[in-house]
């Protein structure tokens, strides 16, 4: 038994104030790179890199801040908390690029930064 597909999301068909009816929304939008057939989703990839650099680092992630799809696959950005501490905020959290292959499967990873929980990015 094949497994259905999830529904897609529907367009908002409402306008904003100001939008005139003759605006033109043909304009073309950059392609992703092609899935195969079989290849896993953004949702599974997503989990699949979580999962597998858990098993690796023996500690479950703390979010995945960032997936792109690839030529070969996916890269993720995953951020684990490497030290807790207390305020929460002033935890040790890092930052890993994680490769996955057409399968979802992991073939590389690398922690890319360090950084405390509050810290915040600055805007250049």
């Amino acid at each position: 038994m094949a497994a259905a597909e999830p529904a897609r999301p529907r367009r908002n068909s409402s306008r904003r104030a100001g939008e005139g009816a003759d605006q033109d929304t043909s304009a073309p939008r950059r392609a992703a790179p092609r899935r195969r057939s079989g290849a896993p989703g953004a949702a599974a990839a997503m989990r699949a890199a979580a999962e597998q650099l858990a098993e690796l680092l023996g500690r479950m992630p703390d979010s995945v801040s960032s997936l792109k799809p690839t030529d070969d696959g996916w890269v993720a950005q995953v951020e684990v908390v490497e030290l807790e501490r207390i305020p929460d905020t002033t935890s040790v959290m890092a930052s890993y690029r994680v490769a996955l292959d057409e399968e979802g499967e992991l073939i590389s990873y690398e922690r890319t930064r360090r950084y405390s929980r509050g810290m915040i990015d600055r805007l250049t």
